[in-house]
């Protein structure tokens, strides 16, 4: 589906974030390796299985999927056009799916597929070894690489797999320092993400830290494989044509977000256990479904798997308190129970049983860290709100319940917001900066109505459900 506005040719999320999410470029820059020799080494090379240890049919199931995977990640997320290059982001242990990917590039007429290969225990070994005075440096040669892609209308794919415990225990100040010098890094990339200017799309993989967290109470050996088992359900990799089953998800978002255009609300109001909050909306604000146009005219997928419609609030009107429904992890720790207070727009209280300081911390992180860029609206009963699985992954999570993001908005958000300078995007009401936070708020309890010009209000959503039909 195409965009409801024009827009010229432009990756997350800040990805972010993302829909892009900040986490996952943060990881590009913080564990990765130049070269993928060691990796591509026959002695190093593992099969699509071989830390799952399970037989040799679910192996080959596996591979069967990766396969499916792979096809519906180029077909329909990236959309690859024949003559692109793609660029692939993504941890070591994924190289089984980025090897399947390739391969699907290929054959859709990609000229070249290039990977950047990063290892998450590099960063955990920073954290344990490293002067404590060297984490506000970071390299930068990622975002130069990325940006080489993105500027010459390239694809860009990421894949995430990260642990959610791995860093856990660390000092939060250095984490704060550490993430804050990969996201001044990647501004100029989020920039061009947040622009669209070309195709980018970001995915997960079940990675074996990853697994053991969602799933402790199976075997080791099961884990891994059952966290797959849910990401290609939530990727429609189940149904017998998974390209056929995304094109009619994607027009059901589409009804849902051309909707809510014609509405043009001036306002969202969010009521649910802990939650009484008021969110202005630009005038220019854009809803977007799943799928949006780049500015050099290709139709693609921002996230997989995808449930939201989602557009910017105003950076400076939002007033109330907003708690939120599901933990947060972020750079390999956990926010846990938290909630904040607004004021014309800022956040002027924040409370966690868990990981309050690194919280505190990233908001202190300039004045966009303290506001919202984005809102979301995603009904209770998405195939991952009924698993009933907090699963520690924001891509994944965010898809479960409505949600909000703190920080930079993405400009196809606004109404040629991708031609705005620096200033008539914050004079519109757009919020930018270096980090895009996404967190949970909906649930089977929470409300949302629409504020219309003259301050009355209707329904969109009753306790987690749309309210209106499309």
């Amino acid at each position: 589906m195409d965009n409801p506005i024009p827009m010229r040719s432009r990756s997350r999320r800040e990805f972010l974030t993302r829909s892009v999410p900040a986490g996952a470029l943060c990881a590009f820059i913080a564990g990765s390796v130049a070269s993928a020799e060691e990796e591509s080494s026959p002695s190093a090379e593992p099969a699509a299985g071989a830390s799952t240890g399970v037989g040799e049919q679910t192996v080959q199931k596996l591979e069967q999927m990766l396969q499916r995977y792979a096809e519906v990640v180029v077909k329909v997320g990236l959309n690859l056009r024949s003559g692109q290059r793609l660029l692939i982001v993504a941890p070591l242990e994924t190289a089984p799916l980025v090897r399947q990917v390739t391969i699907s590039a290929y054959r859709a007429g990609a000229r070249l597929v290039d990977a950047v290969w990063g290892d998450q225990q590099m960063n955990l070994l920073r954290f344990q070894h490293a002067p404590r005075d060297s984490f506000q440096e970071s390299p930068d040669w990622p975002a130069k690489a990325t940006l080489e892609y993105l500027d010459r209308g390239d694809a860009y794919l990421e894949i995430l797999a990260d642990d959610p415990d791995l860093l856990s225990g660390q000092d939060p100040q250095l984490m704060a320092a550490f993430t804050q010098a990969m996201m001044e890094k990647l501004r100029p990339v989020m920039t061009r993400m947040s622009r669209i200017s070309t195709n980018w799309l970001i995915i997960s993989a079940a990675g074996e830290g990853w697994a053991a967290k969602v799933f402790p109470h199976l075997p080791p050996a099961q884990r891994q494989m059952r966290l797959w088992d849910a990401i290609f359900q939530f990727c429609r990799l189940d149904d017998p044509d998974p390209v056929s089953a995304w094109r009619d998800h994607l027009a059901q978002l589409e009804a849902r977000r051309d909707y809510l255009n014609r509405k043009h609300y001036a306002g969202l109001k969010y009521a649910a256990p802990g939650t009484d909050l008021t969110v202005g909306l630009p005038d220019g604000h854009v809803w977007q479904g799943a799928r949006v146009t780049t500015q050099n005219g290709i139709a693609c997928v921002l996230c997989m798997p995808t449930e939201e419609v989602c557009t910017l609030p105003h950076k400076d009107r939002a007033e109330g308190v907003l708690r939120a429904s599901r933990p947060l992890s972020y750079a390999g720790m956990m926010i846990e129970d938290f909630s904040f207070r607004f004021s014309q727009g800022r956040i002027v209280e924040v409370t966690a049983s868990k990981g309050k300081e690194l919280l505190q911390n990233l908001i202190a992180h300039g004045e966009a860290a303290s506001r919202l860029g984005e809102v979301a609206l995603v009904p209770d009963r998405s195939p991952i709100s009924q698993s009933g699985i907090l699963f520690y992954n924001t891509l994944i999570d965010e898809n479960a319940a409505s949600h909000l993001a703190l920080g930079s908005a993405l400009r196809f958000f606004m109404r040629d917001g991708a031609t705005m300078s620096a200033e008539e995007f914050a004079a519109a009401g757009g919020n930018e900066g270096a980090e895009h936070i996404d967190f949970m708020v909906g649930s089977d309890k929470m409300a949302v109505d629409g504020i219309l010009s003259d301050g009355k209000t209707e329904p969109i959503m009753r306790a987690g459900e749309w309210a209106f039909n499309a």
